[in-house]
C-alpha cells in the first residue's frame, strides 16, 4: 500500500518536536537511511536466527557507522563480555559517533530481556509461562523494574520483551515465551512488566504483533488462518492494553502471515489499527530479518528493495538486527518509486525516542567502574516468582515432605542448571555456543537445593532428556528402592532451532515427554516407593497417565524453567518451607491430537456425542492445588447475592440477576477465607458465562482474577470494578460491543469448576467501545 506525501507530512509535523523536524531536514538520504538500520557488532559466524539467502550485513564497523546508526544489536547479548568492559568499550563507540559523524547522534542499543537481562552474569528470571501461573503483576512489574535498572545502568535503551502472544497450540515451541492461553491474563501481566521496564528507563518492545501463536500445526513461522474476529477478541487485546494503559514505546512486528498478508507489510495491523486507532506514537521494529523475509519466506517481494519499501510503507521504522534490505531504499528514492518523505516518517519517529531517551544530549564520558547484575533484590524476586509459579497437580499426602526423609533424586533435570531456563536465558540462548564458560552467577540445581534443604541425598540421572538410551533405568530403580521417597525431575531442555526440545523453532508433534522420560518414571513408580513426580519444562504435556490414574506419582508439582532461583524455591515448596499457589495460565492436554486447545472454546468446542475424541483437558486453566484449603463465597454483583451452588461448569445458572446498561461498569465481590492450617495465597477468578449471543461466545471466560496472601483463618474480601470492555467482543459487523442479555458470572478455582454464581442481566442497546473505555479491572482487596 503507497503513502501519500501529504500523509506522511501531516505525520512528521504533528509528532515529533522542533528539534526532531529540524534534523530531519538537515539530513541527507544516507544519513537518514543509517538511523532505520541496526548494527550487529559481534554475530560473527554463530546462528542465533536463521536467514533466507545470503546476509548483506557490512562487516567493516566504521564504515557501516560513517553516516551515523539507528542501533547497536545486543552489544552484551551475544557471547559472553565482561560487563564492566564491555560498557567502557560501548561508551567508547557512543563517543566515537558524536565525534566522528556530521550530526553527532548515538545509537540507541537494544537488547533480549526476556528472561532477565540477556548478558553474561545477569540474573535469570523464571520464565514467562511461570508469570503466568503466578498471577501476579505486581511480582512481574517489580520485576521487570530490576531488569530495567540493569540494563539502564549499562547503556542499554530498549528490550525486546515482553511477548505478548496467546498461546493457542501446545506444540508450538515458543509457548515458553509466551503468558497464558487467556488475553486478560497476557495483558495485564505483560502490561505490568512495560510499566516496570520502562519505569526504569528503558523502553519495552511488544512482540510479536500479531497472531504469531496461531501458526498452523504449532510450526514456526508457519502461516495464520485466523480470521478478524479471533484476532479482535484473543489476539490483539493484549496488546492495546500495553499500548493504551502500559504505554508501551516499541512494538515487533511477527513473522507471520495472516490470510496471505505477511505482518511485516501489513499497512492494516501497523499503521491503520497501531497508530490511528490506538494512538500509538513509538517506533516499531522488525523482527530479525522479517523484512527480507519478506523477499526469501513470503515470496511477496521480487528484491530486497521492494521487501523494504514494502515493510517501510507499511509502517515498519526500523529493519533490525543489521542493514539487510533498507540501504536499498535509497535506489527506490533515486528512482522515484518511494517518496523520500516515507524515509522522513520514520527518521523522525527513530529521532524523536531518542530524545525521549535523552540520547541526543547523553553524556559518556564516564563508563560505569562497578555493576552487580545478580545481587540480592534479583534473587529475592526470583525466588519469590519461582516460589508463586510452581503449580502443585495432584498430591496424595506425601507432600510436604518431612525432615529426615531418605530422598533419591532421579531424572536427567535432577542435577542440570540449565533445565531450570528458557530459551531466552543468556545460558541456553548464548553459552551453549561457548562449552566451559561458566554461568556467571550461582544457579543451585534441585539435587544441590534439595542436599542443601535435607542432607545428604543420592542422585541417579537415569536417562537423557532426548534419546532411546534405556539402560540407566536399572540404577535408577535401584536408588529409589532405597529411598523412602524418590523425587524424578523430568522435563525439557531449552533451546533454539533444534538444538533443545522447546525454544524457538523448537516445535514438536507429540506432547509426550520427550524421549524415554515416561519409562523412567514408570519404572520408579513400579517400585513401590513413593514418587514425587517435578517437572521442569517449557510447555504442558500430556500427563493423564501420571495425573488421572491411581497407580500415578504420589504428586506432581510443575514448574515452568522456574530461573536461577528454582532449585532452592521447588526445596522449599517441597519440604513445606514454602505452600504451593501457582495456577495453571495454560490447560494441561490430554494428547497432541487435542491441539489446537484453548479453554476460550465454544460449546462445539468442547467434548460432545457426535465426536469419539475428548479435548477435555487433563488439568484446566486456572487448576491449583495448595497444602491448605480455601472458602470462596459470598459472591455478590451490584449488590446482588450469588446462588450457593457448588458445581461443574456448564450447568445453567438459577440466581437472582443483577442489572447493568450495557457499557456501564459493574462491581463483582467475594469473600475468601483461608480454612487450612498454613499460610497460603488464593487466585480468585471471576468467569462469565453467556449462554445466548449473537455470535458464539466460550462457555467460559476469565473477567477478573486476583492473587490473596492469607494467613490460617483469616478472610479478605476481594472487590473488583468491571470494565464494560470485560464482556465485549466482536458481533457480525465486527464492532466490540456489549450487547444486552444475561451473562452468569462465576466463582470458583478454575475455568471448570464453579463455587458460587449470579446471573447479571446487561439493558439497553448495544454498545460499542470507544477509545476511552477502560480495559483493565480495579482490584480491592480488604483482609478482615
Amino acid at each position: 500500500m503507497t503513502i501519500h506525501n501529504t500523509d506522511v507530512g501531516a505525520a512528521l509535523a504533528s509528532g515529533v518536536s522542533p528539534r526532531v523536524q529540524a534534523l530531519v531536514a538537515e539530513m541527507t538520504l544516507d544519513e537518514k537511511l543509517a538511523q532505520l538500520v541496526g548494527y550487529w557488532v559481534d554475530q560473527g559466524d554463530e546462528v542465533v536466527a536463521p536467514l533466507s539467502g545470503e546476509k548483506v550485513t557490512t562487516t567493516a564497523h566504521a564504515d557501516a557507522t560513517v553516516h551515523g546508526l539507528g542501533h547497536l544489536t545486543r552489544v552484551y547479548g551475544t557471547r559472553p563480555v565482561d560487563p564492566v568492559e564491555r560498557a567502557e568499550w560501548l561508551w567508547g563507540e557512543q563517543r566515537r559517533l558524536q565525534a566522528e559523524t556530521r550530526l553527532g547522534i548515538p545509537a540507541l542499543v537494544h537488547e533480549e530481556c526476556l528472561t532477565g537481562f540477556a548478558a553474561w552474569q545477569a540474573a535469570t528470571f523464571p520464565t514467562p509461562l511461570a508469570w503466568g501461573a503466578s498471577f501476579d503483576p505486581d511480582a512481574v512489574e517489580a520485576m521487570a523494574s530490576a531488569i530495567g535498572r540493569s540494563m539502564r545502568d549499562l547503556g542499554v535503551h530498549q528490550g525486546l520483551s515482553p511477548v505478548l502472544d496467546v498461546v493457542r497450540d501446545a506444540r508450538w515451541g515458543r509457548v515458553d515465551e509466551c503468558i497464558a492461553e487467556d488475553p486478560y491474563v497476557v495483558g495485564t501481566i505483560g502490561t505490568a512488566y512495560v510499566r516496570g521496564l520502562q519505569d526504569s528507563g528503558v523502553h519495552a518492545t511488544l512482540k510479536h504483533f500479531a497472531g504469531y501463536s496461531a501458526s498452523r500445526a504449532g510450526r514456526n513461522h508457519a502461516p495464520v488462518s485466523a480470521g478478524r474476529r479471533e484476532l479482535q477478541d484473543v489476539f490483539l487485546p493484549p496488546f492495546e492494553m500495553a499500548v493504551r494503559d502500559g504505554g508501551a514505546r516499541s512494538v515487533m512486528n511477527s513473522y507471520t502471515e495472516i490470510d496471505g498478508v505477511p505482518v511485516a507489510s501489513s499497512h492494516e495491523l501497523l499503521t491503520d489499527l497501531l497508530r490511528r486507532q490506538w494512538g500509538f506514537d513509538g517506533t516499531v521494529v522488525s523482527d530479525y530479518f522479517a523484512v527480507e523475509f519478506l523477499r526469501s519466506m513470503h515470496g511477496i517481494a521480487a528484491d530486497r528493495g521492494e521487501a523494504a519499501q514494502l515493510a517501510l510503507e507499511a509502517g515498519i521504522d526500523v529493519e533490525l538486527p543489521g542493514p539487510d534490505a533498507y540501504p536499498f531504499l535509497a535506489e527506490r528514492v533515486a528512482s522515484g518509486a518511494l517518496p523520500e518523505a516515507v524515509v522522513d516518517r520514520a527518521v523522525a519517529r527513530v529521532l524523536a525516542e531518542k530524545e525521549d531517551l535523552g540520547l541526543l544530549d547523553a553524556d559518556f564520558s564516564a563508563p560505569p567502574q562497578h555493576i552487580d547484575l545478580d545481587d540480592a533484590g534479583h534473587r529475592a524476586l526470583a525466588r519469590r516468582l519461582a516460589e508463586e509459579s510452581a503449580v502443585l497437580l495432584r498430591n496424595d499426602g506425601v507432600l510436604p515432605l518431612a525432615a529426615g526423609t531418605r530422598i533419591a533424586v532421579i531424572g536427567p533435570n535432577g542435577d542440570s542448571a540449565e533445565a531450570l531456563m528458557g530459551c531466552y536465558s543468556f545460558a541456553n540462548h548464548v553459552l551453549a555456543h561457548h562449552p566451559g564458560t561458566p554461568m556467571g552467577f550461582e544457579i543451585p540445581t534441585v539435587r544441590e537445593a534439595l542436599a542443601g534443604r535435607f542432607g545428604e541425598v543420592t542422585y541417579t540421572r537415569g536417562c537423557e532428556v532426548e534419546g532411546t538410551d534405556l539402560s540407566g533405568l536399572e540404577a535408577a530403580v535401584s536408588a529409589a528402592r532405597d529411598a523412602e521417597v524418590a523425587i524424578v525431575v523430568v522435563g525439557d531442555r531449552s533451546g533454539l532451532f533444534g538444538r533443545g526440545t522447546v525454544g524457538e523453532g523448537n516445535d514438536a508433534d507429540s506432547l509426550e515427554l520427550p524421549g524415554v522420560q515416561r519409562q523412567l518414571v514408570e519404572a520408579v513408580i513400579a517400585t513401590g516407593t513413593p514418587v514425587v513426580l517435578v517437572l521442569l519444562t517449557g510447555r504442558p504435556y500430556a500427563l493423564g497417565w501420571a495425573l488421572d490414574v491411581a497407580a500415578g506419582p504420589a504428586a506432581v508439582l510443575q514448574a515452568f524453567f522456574p530461573g536461577e532461583e528454582g532449585g532452592p524455591a521447588l526445596a522449599a515448596l517441597l519440604a513445606g518451607d514454602a505452600t504451593p499457589s501457582g495456577r495453571l495460565p495454560v490447560s494441561l492436554p490430554r494428547s497432541a491430537g487435542a491441539q489446537p486447545y484453548s479453554y476460550l472454546h465454544p460449546l462445539l468446542g468442547g467434548p460432545s456425542g457426535v465426536t469419539s475424541t475428548d479435548p477435555t483437558p487433563v488439568r484446566p486453566f486456572g487448576f491449583g492445588l495448595s497444602y491448605t484449603t480455601f472458602e470462596r463465597g459470598e459472591l455478590r454483583v451490584d449488590g446482588v447475592t450469588a446462588t450457593h451452588a457448588r458445581r461443574d461448569a456448564g450447568v445453567p445458572a438459577s440466581g437472582i440477576s443483577a442489572e447493568a446498561r450495557a457499557g456501564d461498569a459493574f462491581t463483582v465481590s467475594a469473600r475468601v477465607t483461608n480454612t487450612g492450617a498454613v499460610c497460603g495465597a488464593d487466585v480468585v477468578q471471576i468467569y462469565a458465562h453467556r449462554a445466548v449471543a449473537t455470535v458464539t461466545r466460550p462457555v467460559a471466560q476469565l473477567v477478573a482474577y486476583a492473587r490473596v496472601e492469607l494467613d490460617p483463618g483469616e478472610s479478605a474480601d476481594v472487590r473488583f470494578t468491571v470494565p464494560a470492555s470485560r464482556l465485549a467482543y466482536s458481533d457480525r459487523a465486527l464492532r466490540r460491543v456489549v450487547e444486552a442479555g444475561e451473562v452468569e458470572l462465576r466463582l470458583g478455582p478454575s475455568c471448570a469448576a464453579v463455587d458460587e454464581s449470579v446471573t447479571l442481566r446487561i439493558t439497553g442497546p448495544a454498545y460499542e467501545l470507544g477509545i476511552d473505555d477502560a480495559r483493565i479491572v480495579e482490584v480491592d482487596v480488604r483482609r478482615g
